[in-house]
C-alpha cells in the first residue's frame, strides 16, 4: 500500500501509563480503518447493524460486541453501516502488556490470559454470555480514580474472559501474518506445507503422505481435528494471502489470483465474493480509504 495513505499518530498510552480508557457515548462511527502498536479491548453497546472489520473478517454486529486485538499489524474498524441508534456506547481500553514467558505474565496464574492474548493476534470476539459476565466490571472501569484498582479490575476482566467458552478468532492466519500452530504434529506438518506451497497445486494424496496416512483416513482426521475439510482450509489460506496482497500491493487482481493458487480469475472472484461478501476490487477499495496507524 502507498505509504502516503497512512497517517502515523501517537497512541494516548504513553511509556509510564498502564491503561488508556475511553468511555464515550456517540451517535455514529467515523474513525477510519487503522492499527496500532498497543493491545486493545473494544466494547460496543447498542450498535446493532454496525459493521466490524478485523483483518479480512467483516461481520455485522448485534446489540453488544466485545473484541480483543493484540497484533500491532492487524487493521480494524467499526463502521456505521445500517446502525440507526443515536445512543451508542463504546469503551476502548488500550494497554501494552509484555506476555513473554520470561516475564511476570509468564507465571502460572496468567497462563489462560497469555493463551487468550496469543489467540487475539488474529482478533478475538467474545460471545454474549462472556460479555454479560464482565459487563459490570467494564461498566464501572472508567469511574475508578485509583490507577492501581483500575488495573486490578481490568486484570479481572481479562481473566474472566480467558476462562469463557465460545470465543472466535476473526482474521485468517495468512492475512494476519501469524505463524501456523497446531497441537497435532501430523496436522502441523501439513499446515506448514500448505502455508509454504499455497500458490501451487495441492493434492490430497501428497498431503496425506506427509501426514503418513491414507487419503481417506487423513481427510477424516483433518476434518475431525480442524472442523473444516481440507479443500475449505486451503481456500481460506489462499484467500487470506490474496486479501493481504490486495491491501499491501498495487498488483492487479488477476496477478494476485494466480499468485495465490487460483488458476481461474472468474473462479477466484466468485469464491472471494462468496466468502468475503464483496468483490476483490471492493475489498481493496475499502482498505484504500485513509488508514491510520495509532
Amino acid at each position: 500500500m502507498d505509504e502516503k495513505k497512512i497517517i502515523h499518530e501517537i497512541s494516548p498510552l504513553n511509556g509510564k501509563d498502564v491503561l488508556y480508557i475511553a468511555d464515550r457515548r456517540k451517535k455514529e462511527f467515523t474513525y477510519p480503518i487503522h492499527n496500532h502498536v498497543v493491545q486493545e479491548l473494544n466494547f460496543v453497546e447498542h450498535a446493532k447493524g454496525v459493521k466490524r472489520i478485523v483483518g479480512d473478517s467483516a461481520e455485522v454486529i448485534d446489540e453488544y460486541d466485545l473484541v480483543l486485538i493484540t497484533s500491532p499489524d492487524l487493521e480494524h474498524v467499526w463502521e456505521q453501516n445500517e446502525c440507526r441508534n443515536e445512543d451508542i456506547r463504546e469503551i476502548t481500553i488500550q494497554f501494552d502488556f509484555d506476555m513473554g514467558e520470561d516475564g511476570f505474565f509468564g507465571r502460572n496464574p496468567f497462563f489462560s490470559i497469555r493463551k487468550m492474548m496469543n489467540e487475539a493476534r488474529k482478533g478475538l470476539v467474545f460471545p454474549l454470555e462472556a460479555i454479560m459476565r464482565v459487563y459490570p466490571l467494564l461498566d464501572s472501569l472508567s469511574s475508578i480514580d485509583d490507577g492501581f484498582y483500575a488495573v486490578q479490575q481490568f486484570m479481572t476482566i481479562l481473566y474472566e474472559l480467558s476462562k469463557c467458552h465460545g470465543t472466535r478468532t476473526l482474521a485468517s492466519s495468512s492475512f494476519a501474518k501469524i505463524a501456523v500452530e497446531d497441537d497435532s504434529r501430523r496436522i502441523l506438518k501439513v499446515k506448514n506445507h500448505i502455508s509454504l506451497n499455497y500458490k501451487y497445486e495441492l493434492r490430497l494424496a501428497a498431503l496425506a503422505d506427509i501426514a503418513g496416512m491414507s487419503p481417506s483416513a487423513f481427510s477424516r482426521f483433518f476434518k475431525l481435528h480442524t472442523g473444516r475439510n481440507l479443500s475449505e482450509y486451503i481456500i481460506d489460506i489462499r484467500l487470506g494471502y490474496a486479501s493481504r496482497m490486495l491491501v499491501d500491493t498495487a498488483r492487479s487482481i488477476s496477478e494476485i489470483a494466480f499468485e495465490c493458487g487460483f488458476n481461474n480469475l472468474s473462479n477466484f472472484n466468485r469464491i472471494f465474493k462468496k466468502k468475503k461478501k464483496c468483490s476483490p476490487s471492493e475489498f481493496r477499495e475499502n482498505y484504500h480509504k485513509k488508514r491510520v496507524i495509532v
